[in-house]
């Protein structure tokens, strides 16, 4: 059930594309909520709202704020007129968008064509906050259009991600593909499958930094994960015939941590999910995490099935430092837990090399 509430909203606290912050007055008490004016309507001050209420009340750390579900008394509304293909399906907010890949939008014939990546450096991340030193490492070794996948496993709405305005803000990434249920892209895709051929044939990416949205979950078993589902984006990028960038979730900030090290998840979707050979980035460490790192990766036996290389995070951090983004993690920063970042800066950094040598390769070839 969903814990519903009425509220009236006091002060809009931030306005940015596709979404709002706002605090309202619910139960006589401020509170935090968050309205999507593509899916609610346009919401103001003094506005009566609907809310749905649960995540707060549980306490969540993620997602603990309210969302506006409609404004009471608003004017009627509308869609586009374009698009055919419903998001958040079968839900009180489906919405209506136009998929990329559908009869009636612009790029079908493209889409229709897209067989192949054409070998795409296509990076995973665990985690949506390691997107952001992994597009800034991909620029930083020489890439020059990063688009970003958001699938499906976590936050469904791409106006969520901090991240990726951000990243937008500060010209870093170029573009973002939402794929199955996500939605706020700037193109919807059906699948991830096409949305990789999307990021490639129609936003003309270099290198794809595929992930799902902020807010994963995690249960405490193998496979009760949502990052151990999204591994399942390497197989994709390798079957389009991209080259597949693994990024090791690495942490050293809390030996009681379950992720402490190596997180068991990475392991088990590169020992068992990622079932075609991808490309493993490891970290540049220093000392005892170097020495703690790779006898992980040895123990994981990884080098009998995947490509395991070696490489700098530290220009993506370099460059995210540069143009003001300070990235968190868990509510950790860079300085906290220096490694969870290099890793993610790290398969970056290999995706844009990949990249940059394609782009000499083509120069010289005269293609």
């Amino acid at each position: 059930m969903i814990r519903l509430r009425t509220g009236t909203v006091t002060s809009v606290k931030e306005a940015r594309p596709g979404l709002l912050e706002l605090v309202a007055d619910v139960e006589g008490a401020p509170a935090r909520a968050l309205a999507y004016p593509e899916l609610s309507g346009p919401v103001a001050e003094g506005d009566r709202v609907l809310l749905n209420t649960t995540a707060a009340d549980l306490g969540l750390g993620t997602g603990g704020f309210h969302l506006v579900i409609a404004v009471q008394g608003a004017a009627d509304t509308d869609p586009r007129p374009e698009g055919h293909v419903m998001k958040l399906r079968y839900t009180p907010l489906q919405a209506k968008v136009q998929a990329v890949e559908e009869q009636g939008s612009p790029h079908h014939e493209v889409m229709a064509g897209a067989r192949t990546l054409e070998g795409t450096p296509v990076v995973w991340v665990p985690l949506h906050s390691m997107v952001a030193p992994a597009v800034a490492g991909a620029r930083a070794s020489g890439a020059e259009r990063v688009v970003h996948v958001m699938t499906d496993g976590a936050a469904l709405p791409l106006w969520l991600s901090d991240q990726v305005h951000t990243l937008r803000s500060a010209g870093l990434l170029e573009a973002v593909v939402t794929a199955g249920q996500a939605v706020g892209g700037d193109l919807e895709a059906v699948t991830t499958f096409s949305a990789l051929l999307a990021a490639r044939a129609v936003a003309g990416a270099d290198v794809i930094v595929v992930a799902d949205g902020p807010g994963k979950v995690g249960t405490e078993t193998p496979w009760g994960a949502t990052d151990v589902a999204s591994g399942m984006s390497l197989n994709a990028a390798a079957i389009l015939g991209g080259r597949a960038v693994a990024a090791l979730r690495v942490s050293f900030a809390d030996p009681a941590y379950r992720h402490h090290g190596v997180s068991p998840h990475t392991v088990t979707v590169l020992q068992d999910v990622a079932v075609l050979p991808v490309h493993v980035a490891v970290p540049t460490l220093e000392g005892e995490q170097r020495k703690a790192l790779w006898a992980a990766l040895r123990e994981a036996r990884l080098e009998e099935r995947h490509q395991v290389v070696e490489a700098p995070g530290q220009p993506a951090l370099d460059l995210l430092g540069d143009v003001g983004i300070a990235p968190e993690s868990m509510g950790r920063t860079v300085e906290e837990d220096p490694a969870l970042f290099l890793g993610a800066g790290a398969a970056g950094v290999l995706a844009g090399r990949m990249a940059a040598g394609s782009a000499r390769w083509r120069r010289d070839a005269g293609r």
